[in-house]
């Protein structure tokens, strides 16, 4: 199988694109992505010179450009997008374009490769489309309710509202053109390669580094935790076995659930750092939820998918890989690491 993944430079697509080429010796990637603040090659750095893996720097708001891209291939799996909810805020424009119309663009690319329908059979087939969403487009759930496939979207933050438009635009293209695609919605990623402005590898290098740890409201949001190769698992089998047209939400599912203060003190005391680094911060920052709870029993009852990484191991297995890769995150802090692609690839 030969996948396009757009977005593959970041966090989750560097992990998936590794996963896929460990995992299926005669697959090949494209990676498709624009190198923005969170795209890093270095990511991938081990696997740049293996033979069927190719990157393509592109903007998937360039429809031409990702029309080239997609060439040949069986699937495409679309991670790219801004995720952050503070910069959503303050840039909600950028947010629109890459989220919402940048998504529309690999919609129109998977239509063009629709076979033409048949009198008889009407149409089928074509390249399969995983668009990859987030649990954040249902916003705040109150406790002990959790969130489900079906229920009404209540996006908090401009990055959500601009997920939850990308969702509507999948679903708009599978009714009205027989897109093959289905969703994906996921609960917060942790690890490897994570772009040290989400919690845990922000406070994790923090704490190395001996800086404050930021912690608002007294860290009482609550959040459900899924180790990154946990859900590149989860979009390989929705892109292997899920059913088109389906959406299927992907959790963790933290037993008992875990609040921030909580991910906090772990990584405090594994890395053997004093509690005083903690610096508490009074409110919720705008547009950030208390408590997310996803109900992920269909893709676990459906295609037998289930989390193998606990989360204790999970973030012992994280702060260790940061423990040793500090060069990588020092230049990430820098953007020191935005030279890799320039001596390597040229402007």
């Amino acid at each position: 199988m030969k996948i396009l993944v757009t977005g593959g430079a970041g966090f989750i697509g560097s992990n998936f694109i590794r996963y896929i080429l460990k995992k299926y010796p005669d697959d090949s990637v494209v990676n498709f992505d624009k190198l923005t603040y969170a795209g890093n090659l270095e990511n991938l750095k081990d696997i740049e010179n293996d033979k069927r893996y190719q990157f393509i720097q592109g903007d998937v708001c360039d429809y031409d450009g990702l029309c080239r891209a997609a060439e040949g291939v069986d699937a495409i799996i679309h991670f790219a997008a801004e995720s952050h909810v503070d910069r959503s805020i303050h840039s909600s424009h950028e947010f629109l374009q890459t989220n919402v119309f940048g998504t529309q663009n690999v919609i129109d690319v998977v239509r063009e490769l629709l076979p033409p329908p048949s009198p008889l059979l009407g149409k089928g087939g074509g390249v399969r489309f995983v668009h990859v969403s987030t649990d954040e487009v249902y916003g705040d759930i109150e406790s002990p309710k959790k969130s489900k496939n079906g229920d009404a979207f209540k996006p908090s933050s401009p990055y959500s509202a601009s997920k939850a438009a990308s969702e509507v635009m999948v679903l708009a293209a599978i009714r009205t053109h027989g897109v093959p695609a289905m969703i994906t919605r996921c609960t917060n990623n942790y690890g490897p390669f994570q772009f040290p402005e989400k919690l845990v590898p922000l406070f994790i290098s923090n704490a190395i580094e001996g800086q404050p740890l930021p912690l608002y409201d007294g860290g009482a949001q609550i959040r459900d935790w899924l180790y990154v190769e946990d859900h590149c698992r989860a979009v390989d089998l929705v892109l292997r076995q899920g059913k088109v047209g389906e959406a299927y939400d992907i959790a963790a599912e933290n037993e008992p659930e875990v609040i921030n203060r909580q991910i906090t003190e772990i990584i405090l005391t594994t890395l053997g750092k004093n509690k005083d680094l903690v610096e508490e911060v009074a409110g919720l920052r705008p547009g950030h939820d208390q408590r997310y709870a996803v109900d992920s029993s269909k893709i676990r009852k459906e295609l037998g998918w289930k989390p193998q990484v606990s989360l204790e191991e999970g973030l012992k297995q994280t702060i260790k890989w940061y423990q040793d890769n500090q060069d990588w995150w020092r230049r990430v802090k820098s953007g020191e690491y935005r030279q890799y692609y320039q001596s390597h690839y040229g402007n």
